[in-house]
């Protein structure tokens, strides 16, 4: 028998760091996060901050609890993103007419107009991020990601 492998020794794989999903993932959303802020450093905003401008620009006025679905935050984060955003004055909050215990987030014309000009230079942050792939292993690699979250 192989040295380790005698009866009741359990061989466990070797184990790097280096090699782990998770420790691959955080490493390249810091790298996410350093080219977001090289790109939209002007503007002063978060990426959590810019998510939630974006799919409002997108989706238009929509609850504060919807908002936070639709940009993959928790309840205390999104209420923390979209206060901010409200003290900037780009987003207004409104109670629901329906549902007082709901708040609708809106842009204001000041968010309309940043977010605007965020978008304008969005792409920029993917383009550098993936920027060491090809555009086949990039197209490959954003699929595959997709498929984890």
């Amino acid at each position: 028998m192989a040295e380790g492998q005698g009866p009741g020794m359990n061989v466990q794989p070797r184990y790097v760091l280096e090699e782990q999903v998770g420790f691959l993932l955080r490493k390249a959303q810091q790298r996410a996060t350093e080219d977001f802020h090289a790109v939209m450093g002007e503007f002063g905003v978060t990426p959590t901050q810019f998510a939630a401008l974006a799919k409002l620009d997108d989706e238009g006025p929509t609850s504060q609890n919807l908002l936070g679905r639709l940009t993959a935050m928790d309840p205390a984060t999104i209420l923390s993103v979209v206060g901010r955003l409200a003290r900037r004055g780009l987003v207004e909050l409104t109670p629901d007419s329906r549902d007082g215990r709901m708040v609708n987030v809106a842009l204001t014309e000041a968010g309309q107009a940043a977010i605007a000009a965020m978008k304008a230079r969005a792409g920029d942050v993917s383009r550098r991020t993936l920027a060491p792939l090809s555009a086949a292993e990039a197209r490959r690699f954003l699929s595959l990601i997709a498929r984890l979250g």
